[in-house]
């Protein structure tokens, strides 16, 4: 292979893994932004967390069409190619975790009139304080292709469903105090399962890690420990 082609293909590479990293950077402060606004009641930076969605959606889709034609014009073998799948993966949960804070914005912008329980408030807050740990972490992890740090992502899975079930249950308790209690907390507990997904989905990118160094994905059952029974659809994303 020529000098040429292997500095063109590393290019390509490059590119692909500076549009992920953008990626990142946007569902980071999708997330952060859409907690921001939840706790502060601030529809303004909710309407702004909706509006971000679309550049997420738009760097997934450059990034699977780059992909594309990097394997049909490179056919890249072994760790190349698993750069590039690994990609693929990766845009597919970071625009998945936009889908899920654009959500968390919508639900805000749909209670922002109603009286909120600002204890309740904090715990989901809380929660996303540590998906959003988790998600810097990941991100961090796939730069520098360091699986140790991956790994520990993918452990920390179960802390965040523990939580997730702690709030379920204390949110059921508010709706059994009081029904006026029922449509704001319905509405919050969307929002906790939204963030618990996200969760979901770093893991997912620690677990694309995994596969990307070795080849292999992690051994054994991924951590659970989401024991609601609570129905997850979501409105349209």
């Amino acid at each position: 292979m020529s000098e040429h082609i292997v500095s063109s293909y590393d290019s390509d590479l490059e590119n692909l893994r500076r549009s992920i990293a953008e990626m990142g950077g946007v569902a980071e402060k999708m997330l952060s932004d859409a907690t921001d606004a939840l706790v502060r009641r601030d529809t303004a930076l909710a309407q702004a967390v909706i509006a971000a969605d679309k550049r997420l959606d738009t760097l997934q889709r450059e990034i699977e069409e780059r992909s594309v034609l990097l394997i049909a014009r490179r056919q890249p073998l072994a760790i190349d190619l698993r750069e590039t799948i690994s990609g693929i993966r990766v845009a597919g949960d970071l625009e998945r975790i936009g889908d899920l804070a654009k959500n968390i914005a919508k639900r805000v912008v749909a209670i922002s009139d109603q009286a909120q329980p600002q204890k309740i408030v904090l715990g989901v807050q809380h929660m996303s304080d540590l998906v959003q740990e988790q998600l810097k972490d990941v991100l961090d992890a796939y730069a520098s292709r360091d699986t140790a740090a991956a790994h520990d992502v993918w452990e920390r899975d179960g802390a965040i469903d523990a939580l997730y079930n702690s709030l379920f249950r204390e949110l059921l308790t508010y709706m059994m105090e009081d029904p006026r209690n029922i449509s704001f907390c319905t509405h919050l507990l969307f929002c906790a399962k939204n963030v618990e997904r996200i969760g979901d989905h770093t893991t997912n990118v620690a677990e694309t890690i995994q596969y990307l160094a070795t080849g292999e994905a992690p051994q054994g059952e991924r951590p659970k420990n989401d024991a609601s029974n609570y129905a997850t659809v979501q409105p349209g994303a």
